[in-house]
């Protein structure tokens, strides 16, 4: 049924959702949006699962979008760019708000998107060699879509030390940044995942349903029109000469013009 990624379910109702292009980081592709969107609505609506743990395959857990992807952006009229954007912002959004516990297993490292869809997660555990950081400014690019659960997670002022500058954070400081619940040594990632999943074993599937809803409504919102914002951000931002900039400098392997030369 998937080809970018993959889905298991074990007899307890504890599904796997794992990003499963380890040859390309598991960066998001337009195939790969699409799948986790399918996937969220497919584990959200199945009352047998009880909770769900977002993986990745491979080396990394999730290298952001796929370069590939960006590049079509750039050359795509104003209304495919919207489009896109808004395939991206509705599947973080239909993670965010997927009926059941969803575990991040950072497996290994994350930026941009990959931050993202740390963020979306009600908790993530990364192992401590993991490395994360919001990359997109480098790229002439913005963390628009990414940015609402991003600040959720962290509030505003942990955000503001790592959203703009696209420095690159150790494990260890994810968890200050509150991005993770705690990082592990490799050896003890599956450990520390089966921990979060075992208390919701014991309580009622329809209660921790409501109890997630409550929470994400009680929090800072984001709606549709917090939604329509960050894509409106992300597509002007993929119009502007520092965007085409950045790309290009990416594929033609040279640093964009914005370097300092001192």
């Amino acid at each position: 049924m998937f080809e970018t990624i993959s889905v298991t379910t074990d007899a307890r109702g504890v599904a796997t959702l794992t990003l499963d292009r380890a040859d390309k980081h598991n960066a998001m592709s337009a195939q790969m949006i699409a799948e986790l969107t399918q996937a969220a609505a497919q584990l959200g609506g199945d009352e047998a699962v009880r909770a769900v743990v977002l993986t990745g395959s491979g080396k990394s857990f999730c290298a952001g979008g796929d370069l590939g992807w960006m590049q079509d952006q750039m050359a795509a009229d104003p209304a495919t760019r919207f489009a896109e954007a808004r395939k991206l912002a509705e599947m973080l959004q239909a993670l965010n708000t997927m009926p059941r516990p969803l575990i991040g297993a950072v497996q290994g490292n994350a930026f941009g998107g990959g931050v993202g869809l740390a963020a979306v997660c009600d908790v993530a555990i990364g192992v401590e060699t993991a490395r994360m950081g919001l990359t997109e400014t480098k790229l002439g690019l913005i963390p628009a879509t990414i940015g609402p659960y991003v600040v959720a997670r962290m509030g505003a002022a942990r955000a503001r030390r790592v959203f703009m500058s696209a420095r690159i954070f150790e494990a260890a400081e994810a968890v200050e940044l509150g991005l993770l619940a705690k990082a592990v040594p490799a050896p003890e990632l599956d450990k520390a995942v089966e921990a979060e999943i075992l208390p919701y074993l014991s309580c009622a599937p329809g209660a921790v349903a409501m109890a997630k809803g409550l929470v994400q409504s009680l929090s800072p919102t984001i709606d549709d029109q917090v939604i329509d914002q960050t894509i409106r951000a992300l597509v002007d931002r993929w119009e502007t000469a520092e965007a085409q900039e950045g790309i290009s400098a990416f594929f033609d392997k040279r640093k964009p013009a914005w370097i300092s030369k001192v």
